[in-house]
C-alpha cells in the first residue's frame, strides 16, 4: 500500500478574472445537488501560514451544458452542509489516528 498523497486541485476564476487555486477536501451530494468543500492553496508557504484555515462550500451548477461552481447563498443551508462536512472530516481524522 502506498502512502503517497496527491491532492485534488482546482483553479477558480473570480469576477475580476483572477485565478485562485483550491484543494478539494471533500464532495457531498445533498438533496440532489453536489457540493464541494474547498481550501485555498498558496504557492508561497508564508501565505499558507497567514491564511485563516477556513474552507469554502461551493455548489456545482450546470450552465450551458458545463459544470460551474457557485457560492451557496442560503446561510441555513451552509450551516447544514458545514455540519455534514465537519462530521465527515472528523470521521476521516479519527480513522487516521487509529
Amino acid at each position: 500500500m502506498s502512502n503517497e498523497y496527491s491532492p485534488d486541485l482546482i483553479t477558480l476564476v473570480d469576477d475580476e478574472g483572477t485565478e485562485h487555486n483550491f484543494e478539494i477536501l471533500d464532495t457531498l451530494e445533498y438533496e440532489d445537488t453536489l457540493y464541494y468543500a474547498l481550501i485555498p492553496v498558496f504557492d508561497d508557504p508564508t501565505d499558507t501560514l497567514a491564511d485563516s484555515g477556513e474552507y469554502y462550500i461551493m455548489e456545482v451548477i450546470e450552465e450551458d451544458g458545463e459544470q460551474e461552481l457557485a457560492e451557496v447563498e442560503d446561510d441555513e443551508l451552509i450551516d447544514k452542509l458545514a455540519d455534514i462536512f465537519e462530521d465527515r472530516f472528523n470521521d476521516i481524522f479519527a480513522e487516521d489516528e487509529d
